[in-house]
């Protein structure tokens, strides 16, 4: 009779050391899902400064054709200077979407191209930073 007891007892339920084993598998997979969820995160982060930092950039461009339809000439690098500072103040100061992007710049590369800069830290990131480099030509309308 005692075997009867002891054959039926192990076949019954789950142990102990079972109900842990299943406890810490389903921990890992938690852990797991936290992490997935914690890089999408930063991902979407990311991405969303990355498309400020393209808005801005298209601003930038959308001031030197300004200057161009004023000036009725390619602005020279005093004028892109008085633009980009005008341009930093909106886009980068405090209260704004990107107030850590202050060595963001316009310049001018060649006759009647310009290269907008942003860079922005970026400290939910293992690289610690953005850039964004945005090149355009306006025309050259005093034919030179």
């Amino acid at each position: 009779m005692s075997q009867r007891l002891t054959g039926s007892y192990h076949t019954r339920g789950f142990t102990l050391v079972e109900a842990l084993v299943a406890l810490l598998v389903l921990s890992i997979g938690l852990l797991g899902v936290a992490s997935m969820q914690l890089k999408a995160l930063q991902s979407a982060h990311a991405g969303y400064q990355r498309s400020i930092a393209s808005l801005a950039a298209v601003d930038a461009q959308e001031r030197t054709w300004s200057e161009l339809a004023t000036l009725g000439t390619c602005p020279n690098d005093a004028q892109i200077s008085s633009v980009s500072t005008d341009w930093k103040g909106q886009w980068f100061g405090s209260g704004t979407a990107m107030s850590d992007a202050g060595n963001s710049d316009i310049e001018e590369t060649d006759a009647c191209e310009y290269k907008v800069i942003v860079n922005w830290r970026e400290s939910r990131l293992e690289a610690g930073n953005g850039s964004f480099e945005y090149i355009y030509r306006l025309p050259n309308l005093s034919g030179s």
